[in-house]
């Protein structure tokens, strides 16, 4: 995952969670050396495919900012959850953490800033963006300007809700998303808000063409390492269809 880094070329690194990392040797260079989440590919079409996801757990933090910013501070809180800050279930030494594996992607996806009551958390690691118009029957949200997100880590196969570690931070909730299926768009190279953006017209747009309604917010999920060359990184655009 590189969802700590910043995505524009020339810009800073995150070096604290660059060094957590580093040191903990999360990541090869191949990105498919770590757990994703099952799905079964229904169609491609050039760099887009139809996929049906299994269900899967996610642990998930909402964090205020740009998509950098937000992507630093998402992923510090949920890697701290699973490196150890957490208290394991069925432990006869109540205090007890459990550290639990990395899988790939990490997500980001825009939310709308809520109003004076409090949101609730949803649950991989996936920015969305803020609603700005209606599309197909629902709410689109525009990534680009968005300064509210929802970050999220898929939790290995091996765990359910009853058998994870709970998260010592309250801001870390598990969430189980069930089985849905999703249009795919697959690119390489950095991730600017425009440039996202751009690539969720790109998506919405081929579904329009092809009369496919859409569901909910469009996410970014992020595979590799900060370290990885731009044209070797995967990078997916995620839309929820019907």
């Amino acid at each position: 995952m590189h969802l700590f880094f910043h995505s524009t070329v020339g810009r800073p690194l995150c070096k604290t969670a660059f060094a957590i990392a580093l040191a903990l040797g999360l990541w090869g260079q191949n990105a498919m050396a770590t757990e994703e989440p099952a799905y079964e590919k229904l169609s491609t079409h050039g760099p887009i495919e139809l996929r049906r996801y299994a269900p899967f757990i996610v642990a998930e933090t909402t964090v205020q900012g740009d998509m950098d910013a937000a992507s630093n501070k998402g992923f510090r809180a949920i890697a701290d959850y699973i490196f150890g800050n957490n208290v394991a279930v069925g432990s006869s030494a109540p205090q007890r953490a459990e550290k639990v594996a990395m899988t790939a992607p990490v997500t980001v996806e825009p939310l709308p800033q809520p109003s004076s009551q409090t949101i609730a958390m949803t649950a991989t690691v996936a920015l969305e963006p803020l609603p700005t118009s209606a599309q197909n029957g629902s709410t689109a949200h525009a990534l680009q300007g968005a300064q509210r997100w929802r970050v999220h880590f898929v939790m290995p196969a091996q765990y359910t809700m009853t058998s994870l570690p709970r998260p010592n931070n309250p801001a870390v909730t598990l969430r189980e998303v069930p089985a849905k299926t999703w249009a795919v768009l697959s690119y390489s190279g950095f991730n600017s808000e425009a440039g996202v953006q751009q690539r969720i017209d790109e998506l919405r747009a081929w579904l329009v063409a092809r009369q496919i309604r859409t569901i909910g917010n469009p996410q970014l999920a992020r595979y590799n390492p900060p370290w990885t060359l731009p044209m070797f990184r995967r990078n997916e655009i995620m839309q929820e269809i019907e």
